[in-house]
């Protein structure tokens, strides 16, 4: 049975295990998740993409073995920033409420969840399917280090997931896509004093930016979600005040929505820059693709019942 003074215990404890990323370190709160699960002898089984990056694997037979969830919560946490007016990492209860870094995203899921599991254990209850627990690493800069490899690697590959990541009960069934890249922009360089004799690569950026801004695309509509957005999140270029700037580099932040794809945008974005410049380049520094499932499937509906 769920034992909520247990819950919140163990949140605090969860708490004041300091996981922010970055700089990210979940090597001390996977080693404590870890000992959680060996205490209620469950098979266990640990993964390391990076030094001290943790993933932490449990795994619960069912009646059927060809069955399976994944239930994954992540060990990481946002930097906690300095507007805090209680300490951070201290799980501190005031009237009704519990603060500290990670009491809603993630560490709330990560104790409800080590909770629900002791709960099973305890009564005995086996499930109709094997139960696949997953407290990964890296979530907050893009699972790089955490799901996405457990999945891509095959080391798990179960049948349905729900990933606890969202707070107030809510179920999301739907999630925009994001495109990160990095725009460079070649001009020429001249004395500041004769700029007709340079191409000044801020300038270039600046028109690049502001059509980009401007422009109105067709999109599939979604009752969910906001529109697609693109954001402009850092600019740099030139040298110098009296040099004309023969370089400048932005990033830029994609978010669109099912229905459209991250090649497409690319496309588009290529074809803005070549209306201004000629000599670009474009990295791109992270893609995932959006995500819907329709309310009507039988996860979603027996998650809602629940």
């Amino acid at each position: 049975m769920i034992q909520r003074a247990r819950v919140i215990k163990l949140l605090q404890r969860l708490i004041r295990i300091d996981s922010q990323n970055p700089p990210g370190d979940e090597w001390e709160i996977g080693n404590a998740v870890k000992e959680y699960l060996k205490d209620l002898k469950i098979q266990t089984k640990i993964y390391v993409f990076k030094k001290r990056r943790l993933n932490v694997l449990g795994f619960i037979p069912g009646r059927s073995a060809q069955k399976s969830l994944l239930v994954t919560p992540h060990l990481d946490t946002v930097p906690a920033g300095t507007s805090w007016k209680v300490p951070p990492l201290k799980g501190v209860i005031s009237g009704n409420r519990l603060y500290g870094l990670g009491a809603t995203d993630c560490k709330v899921n990560l104790a409800v969840s080590l909770e629900v599991i002791r709960s099973l254990i305890e009564d005995k209850t086996t499930l109709a399917y094997s139960l696949v627990f997953a407290a990964t690493a890296d979530e907050e800069s893009g699972s790089d280090l955490g799901l996405i490899p457990l999945l891509e690697k095959n080391i798990i590959h179960p049948n349905a997931a729900l990933v606890l990541d969202a707070d107030e009960f809510e179920i999301v069934v739907t999630q925009k896509g994001l495109m990160h890249c990095k725009v460079k922009i070649e001009g020429k360089r001249a004395h500041g004093a004769y700029p007709w004799q340079g191409v000044n690569a801020i300038s270039i950026a600046m028109k690049i930016l502001q059509e980009l801004e401007s422009r109105k695309s067709a999109y599939p509509h979604n009752r969910f979600l906001r529109p697609p957005t693109v954001n402009i999140g850092t600019i740099r270029g030139g040298d110098k005040v009296n040099v004309v700037a023969d370089w400048c580099e932005f990033e830029l932040d994609f978010r669109f929505l099912p229905g459209m794809s991250a090649k497409k945008l690319l496309t588009e974005l290529k074809r803005t820059i070549r209306k201004f410049s000629k000599k670009f380049s474009i990295e791109i520094e992270g893609i995932q693709e959006p995500y819907y499932i329709p309310e009507s499937h039988n996860l979603v509906t027996t998650l809602s019942r629940a």
